[in-house]
């Protein structure tokens, strides 16, 4: 295994029955702010090394997702299970990238210095620390900018530096919340492309949150379109599956008669739903 993605617990033997197991079940899940639901009788399940999408009008309920995901929020009623057991708080494996790369990251730290906060905060050696950080930016294409501060480099580089920061802490589970929105559309794509590398070296799962409804077919294994209704919103109205061939290309892949067919079912989905 990459050196850069080693984990420092002891390698978890699986049965053939245990494997093909959902990671994530979301059973039945509903969440009441007040008098509020924002959630409603949601079910789905993510299956290990999965890359879900999931999207839909605002106030679906899309980031309360991910929130739920962290153990952060409880559920109202129902479950959401991770390797068969109920999420009840954070896990270290957990990994968050947000679309505010800005407020994310320290500015009074240099770049080496805000991947080196994840080490610290899982207690890696500080002899591991140099070897470690050089390959973590070496991944995301800032090997050069280690000695950089944030508000020194463009949006997509500190978007980089904050992927960086999560990879470091050797994340089973990938939270991404519209982390491409505020990037201009060459940026945005290069790093989309750069993401289904590291994840696919990596095996990790995946729940990305985006607006972007071609981002999200082009991404995904899997769609998810929520509805944002009074009385359904959170509920899942419609699960997309996305055939298409891996790896992929930001031209030839949005040409595929495939992709097309799924960009106007999710067009027509979120078009009914608003």
């Amino acid at each position: 295994m990459n050196a850069l993605l080693r984990t420092t617990q002891h390698p978890q033997v699986m049965t053939p029955a245990q494997a093909d197991a959902p990671l994530i079940v979301f059973d039945q899940v509903a969440l009441d702010f007040g008098a509020v639901r924002v959630i409603n009788r949601l079910s789905f399940s993510m299956r290990r090394g999965e890359f879900v999408c999931v999207i839909g009008p605002s106030g679906c309920g899309k980031t309360t997702l991910l929130r739920l995901l962290t153990g952060l929020v409880k559920p109202s009623a129902g479950e959401v299970r991770r390797n068969g057991t109920p999420i009840t708080g954070p896990a270290h494996d957990v990994a968050i990238v947000f679309q505010d790369y800005a407020k994310a990251l320290l500015p009074w730290r240099t770049v080496a210095g805000n991947v080196s906060l994840a080490l610290e905060a899982a207690h890696v050696a500080k002899s591991e620390r140099a070897d470690r950080i050089r390959q973590l930016l070496a991944k995301v294409g800032l090997a050069q900018h280690a000695g950089k501060y944030p508000s020194q480099m463009s949006g997509g580089m500190q978007q980089r530096l904050q992927i960086a920061r999560c990879l470091a802490q050797e994340p089973a589970v990938l939270l991404m919340d519209e982390p491409f929105g505020a990037l201009d559309a060459m940026t945005r794509q290069t790093l989309q492309d750069e993401m289904l590398q590291l994840v696919q070296e990596s095996g990790t799962t995946v729940l990305f949150i985006t607006h972007d409804l071609e981002e999200a077919i082009y991404l995904g294994d899997t769609v998810l379109a929520l509805r944002a209704a009074p009385g359904e919103r959170g509920s899942l109205a419609q699960t997309f599956e996305v055939n298409l061939p891996r790896p992929r290309d930001q031209l030839s892949t949005r040409e595929e008669p495939e992709f097309l067919r799924l960009r106007r079912a999710a067009f027509d989905h979120v078009k009914d739903t608003h």
